[in-house]
Order: C-alpha cells, then sequence, then structure tokens
C-alpha cells in the first residue's frame, strides 16, 4: 500500500467537517482575486464569480448495472451481461446523490446500430460491417424517437421502462443528461417510433448531387459505398450480422468525420454519415436562409425530448454544426423547459466565445485547456505553473467550463498509461472541482479506482471502458455488491478513495467559497520567493465574505515535501482581512493539519507525496 493511501485512510478516519475553495491569478504585485482574467489584461481585479457550480455522474448505461463478470472479448450480451433501465434503483440514486452528484448523465440511451438482432420487435436490422463492436457505438444513432431495446426488460415497453427511469431519477433528487448527437447518424438510420407526420433523414434528398441546401446528408455522386479496408467486425473468425464484407449504399455518403470518400478507413468514423446542415463544403458558403430542412427534424427531436422531462443534452461534437443553428434552436427547445442545460463537446478554445454568446450553450468542455494541462501533472510530468497559463487563456468565464479528469473518451486515472494509483489524481480532481465556478464531472468507476483493463473488443487495450462492447466493470462492481449499491465488496483501499470523492464533490458544491467566491493564484508570488515552495507545488485561494479558503497541492508522487508558503500583501486586502490579525489554519479535506497565519509571515505544513489540503481560515 502507497505512503499516501495510508495518510488518506488515516486522514479519512480523523475527518470531520466539509467545505471547498479555489484560486488563480497573479504575480507578488498583481496577484488577484478574480472570476475572468483576460488575457489582455491578466492583473484585473474582477467581482466574485457566478455560481454555475454543480456535479455531473456519466454512466455508460449499459453497463453500470450489468453484474456478470465473464468480460469475453466480442461477447454476446448474454455471455458478457448488460445492465438495465431498472438497476438504477433507488438506492443506487439515492448513494449517487451522497456522492455528491447533482446530474446524472445517463451514455447510450438513443437506439443505436447494434449487432444484435431484434427483428422480432419490428427494428430493422443493421448491418455488422459498418459496426463498430457487438452492442455498437452509442454515437452511431439510428432512431433518434427510440431508446436501446437492450436496457429494457421488456424490450417492446422499453420507452416506458426509460420514462419510469427519469421519473425515479427526479424523485430521488437527481436531474437527467442524455446525449444528442446531432452531427452524424448511423450508416443506415431507420426511425420505427417517428411520430405521426415525421419523415426520416433522407427520405426526400435528392441523391444525384453532393449538395442542397435541404438534403439531409452530403453525396458522393455516381459512387458506391466501400467497407474499411481488412474491417473484421468481431476481430475474429466468428461471423457477426449480416457480415460480408459490403454494405448497401449507392451513392455513397459523407462520413461523420468529414471525410468525403467512398471508402472510409478504419480509423474513420465509417459507421457514422454526416449530417448537412446548409453548409456547402465544396464553396464554404451558408445556405441557412430558408431554414434548412435538417435544422427543423433535429430541433423537433431536441423537443421530443425536452418533453420527455429531460434536464440537459450533452451535445456531441457540437463544433462541427453550425452555431446558427444552435443559436436557432436552443430559445426553441427552452421555451418547452427554461433550465435545460446544453453541454457542447468543443475543442477549439477560438470557438469558445461565439458557442456561448451566439449559440448560447450554458456549458463548454474544459479538455484542451485544464484537462491537458493537469493530466501530465498525474503522470508526474509537466509544471504546476501551466494551470495558471490553462485558466488566464480563458476567453469565457470560468462558470461555464466543464471540467472532468475522465470521461467515456478518456484513459481511466487507475490504469497504468494514466494514473496508475488513482490516489495520484486527488489534487488535479481537487483543482477540476474548485478552480472555477462551473460545473464538474466524473465518470461511474472513477471514485472507486476503475482501471479500464482487458481487451473489451473494438476498442482493444486502451485504458478505457468500452462503450462498443458488452463488459462487466469490476471496480465498479465490487461497489455495487451484487445489487446492494454498499460497496460491500470494496477493498480498503477502494473505499477510501470513494470517501474522497465523496467528500470532494460535496465540499465543492456546498462551499460559498467555491461557488461564488473570487479567485486569488498565490503560486505566481510564491514561486519567486526561494527556498521552501518547490516546482511541485500549486496553491491558491477560493474567498467570498462568508468563508476564505487556501489549497495546496503537491504533484511530486514520490516524496513528500516541506511547504512554505506565503501571503502578499494584495492577498491580505483582497480576502479583507485585519492586518494586524493572527489567523488559524485548519485542513477541511482528508487530514487534521493546522497552521497559523500572520500577516507578512509564511507558514509551513509537511505534504506526503500527491498530497492536498484544503485549509479554511478562522
Amino acid at each position: 500500500m502507497s505512503k499516501f493511501l495510508w495518510a488518506l485512510l488515516a486522514g479519512l478516519f480523523l475527518y470531520s467537517c466539509a467545505g471547498s475553495p479555489d484560486v488563480d491569478s497573479g504575480d507578488e504585485e498583481s496577484a488577484e482575486m478574480t472570476t475572468t482574467a483576460l488575457p489582455d489584461d491578466p492583473n484585473r481585479l474582477t467581482d466574485p464569480m457566478k455560481d454555475n457550480k454543480y456535479v455531473v455522474y456519466q454512466v455508460m448505461t449499459r453497463l453500470f448495472g450489468n453484474k456478470v463478470t465473464t468480460n469475453t472479448q466480442f461477447g454476446t450480451y448474454e455471455e458478457n451481461g448488460v445492465g438495465k433501465f431498472s438497476d438504477f434503483t433507488d438506492k443506487a440514486l439515492q448513494e449517487i446523490k451522497a456522492l455528491g452528484v447533482d446530474y446524472v448523465w445517463f451514455t447510450g440511451i438513443l437506439e443505436h446500430a447494434t449487432m444484435d438482432d431484434w427483428t422480432s420487435i419490428g427494428i430493422a436490422p443493421d448491418d455488422s460491417d459498418v459496426i463498430k463492436g457487438r452492442a455498437g457505438s452509442p454515437y452511431a444513432i439510428k432512431d433518434y424517437y427510440d431508446v436501446n431495446p437492450v436496457q429494457a426488460n421488456n424490450p417492446q415497453n422499453r420507452m416506458k421502462e426509460f420514462e419510469a427511469l427519469v421519473a425515479r431519477t427526479h424523485q430521488n433528487g437527481l436531474k437527467v443528461i442524455i446525449d444528442f448527437v446531432p452531427n452524424h447518424v448511423a450508416r443506415r438510420y431507420i426511425s420505427d417510433a417517428k411520430p405521426a407526420g415525421v419523415k426520416d433523414l433522407g427520405a426526400e434528398d435528392d441523391t444525384s448531387v453532393r449538395f442542397a441546401s435541404n438534403n439531409n446528408f452530403y453525396y458522393i455522386p455516381d459512387t458506391t459505398f466501400s467497407v474499411p479496408r481488412n474491417y473484421d467486425p468481431l476481430g475474429a473468425e466468428i461471423v457477426a450480422l449480416n457480415e460480408d464484407g459490403k454494405f448497401d449504399e449507392v451513392p455513397a455518403k459523407a462520413t461523420g468525420n468529414d471525410k468525403f470518400a467512398a471508402r472510409p478507413s478504419v480509423g474513420d468514423w465509417f459507421e457514422t454519415v454526416k449530417l448537412n446542415y446548409g453548409k456547402d463544403t465544396t464553396t464554404g458558403k451558408n445556405n441557412f436562409d430558408p431554414i434548412p430542412s435538417t435544422w427543423v427534424k433535429m430541433k423537433d427531436i431536441l423537443v421530443y425530448w425536452a418533453q420527455k422531462k429531460v434536464d440537459g443534452f450533452r451535445c456531441d461534437m457540437a463544433e462541427m454544426v453550425p452555431v446558427e443553428f444552435w443559436a436557432w434552436a436552443i430559445p426553441q427547445v427552452k421555451a418547452v423547459n427554461p433550465k435545460i442545460q446544453f453541454i457542447a463537446e468543443i475543442y477549439n478554445p477560438n470557438a469558445y466565445r461565439d458557442y456561448v454568446t451566439k449559440a448560447l450553450f450554458d456549458v463548454l468542455y474544459d479538455k484542451v485547456g485544464m484537462y491537458d494541462t493537469l493530466k501530465p501533472l498525474v503522470k508526474g510530468s509537466g509544471n504546476p505553473k501551466n494551470i495558471t497559463s490553462a485558466w488566464r487563456r480563458l476567453t469565457v468565464g470560468e462558470d461555464v467550463m466543464l471540467r472532468f479528469l475522465e470521461n467515456h473518451d478518456e484513459e481511466r486515472l487507475g490504469n497504468k498509461r494514466f494514473a496508475g494509483e488513482p490516489e495520484k489524481a486527488l489534487g488535479a480532481m481537487v483543482i477540476s472541482s474548485t478552480l472555477g465556478s462551473g460545473p464538474v464531472l466524473i465518470y461511474f468507476g472513477q471514485e472507486v479506482g476503475e482501471p479500464g483493463v482487458g481487451k473489451e473488443g473494438f476498442g482493444g487495450e486502451d485504458a478505457r471502458t468500452t462503450i462498443f462492447d458488452y463488459w462487466g466493470v469490476p471496480a465498479h462492481q465490487r461497489w455495487m455488491n451484487g445489487g446492494a449499491f454498499d460497496g460491500g465488496a470494496l477493498s480498503v483501499g477502494e473505499k477510501a478513495l470513494r470517501s474522497a470523492y465523496s467528500k470532494m464533490l460535496n465540499l465543492a458544491r456546498t462551499s460559498p467559497a467555491v461557488r461564488k467566491g473570487g479567485l486569488y493564484d498565490l503560486d505566481w508570488f510564491n514561486r519567486g520567493q526561494g527556498k521552501g515552495y518547490s516546482d511541485n507545488l500549486y496553491a491558491y485561494i477560493r474567498t467570498s465574505p462568508e468563508q476564505k479558503l487556501l489549497f495546496l497541492v503537491n504533484f511530486d508522487h514520490a516524496k513528500g515535501t516541506t511547504a512554505t508558503v506565503k501571503l502578499p500583501p494584495k492577498a491580505w486586502e483582497v480576502m479583507g482581512l485585519d492586518p494586524a490579525g493572527t489567523y488559524s489554519l485548519s485542513d477541511l479535506f482528508l487530514t487534521t493539519k493546522t497552521a497559523e497565519l500572520t500577516n507578512g509571515e509564511s507558514f509551513t505544513l509537511e505534504l506526503a507525496p500527491s498530497e492536498v489540503v484544503i485549509l479554511e481560515l478562522k
């Protein structure tokens, strides 16, 4: 057992209290409290942050409740098991809520292409030659108006079972997010459940031309689609559903990742086709007047789900869809539910401002900035001062940035390719949770250190939990404990990690300093003060009239350090402290560590490897 885990266990035993802060800002002369430090004015003192703090718990819905531990590569759901909507029992939802969660993001709800045969209940069959994995990608939507039948106890009753899940989630004090996949659909899109009067995507397209403003798809005229070279759907001698190395598509359509080729590669999103929102990809011209057919159809789909009382949409690859569509559609959806949240998966920082101010998204992914900065630090490289640089580069407020260290696209912290020992990531998770007043995301199993090992199927040994195949998630299954959802089968270390996550998330979502306080970066000042503040440390303050918190993280995962920290005069001023006063500091997180703070003097704490403390000032 690592030194840090021993310290974590000891801290959990002694822990009482709660609270949580955040920080980022200047240097000795100009370190300041702020919410949004613009790149051209990094020293500007601003008002406290806008409160938009909430916690999202992402679950791969068909994996969450699965209790089967067989885990055969490319196994069927009969072999490897599958989770159901009903596995989200009151007890399971209450435990998720107690972890510190506000929203559950149910991934893989909409009906998507799969190698399973559902013709017996009236669902058209798919072709495995354009499917990734036995279960299929949840982002290759086959019917926007239906849900995945394998997740229902009675597949013919699947929509009512999903609606019961939404109601049950709400009854347990949680809100519901589902995926909206606007950029692409499955190679063969056939809606069996569409409302009366709705016409399928592509049903009225002119397939003789590459582009027409009212076409739903882009075409490659006079071509026939070809399956990617050497693609074996199950990677073995097993013959999959309709497997023959061919897929009937004439003319070929453009592939979801903007690939205009009749034969995409395995590395492309070959299982999907690109939707046309009126942008002519040949000329670059926008054809948005009159409103394109795709706009109307996709807005109607959003309204359909909003009327089913979902509370938010995580919009897959939102930046691949024109800003103008979102600006037109989102207000119409919010007319149904003004509080519904729109979360944009976006990786282009230059587009952040447009997707907030024009497209009207509530929240954006902070992957390219904070995630990409923290990951090297968790792995034992990088420089903590880059945290401040990442924050300063933002062109939008901290309150609109969704932070995370795991989701279905990213490597698992518990995998040796990332942290290896997930406790090493607690400092980075505290920063993700508290450096701003915006939301934070964790992925199911993250809180118990799930390592994501095994060749599940299409994804191979990629350090992730599969989204393409049926699988059991071992550490998460130990927390499920056969459906008791009490963590009874977890190891001592896994229980300690989950408890630490619970303290962190509940502190972040209840602390007034974190939710709406100012941010003051101590790192720039202390980094230039000489001995006692190592290059592996990062320190910041979150401060509000009700609460003042100081965060200190040791990113050295091999050895402890004696951390000497000093607050510059400007910090005393923005925190409203008495220059002649003496204040006590005590850890609210995992230890009983204390220190004394006097104006103009340093305080010193001994930090273990990977340790983080959250000190409340009294």
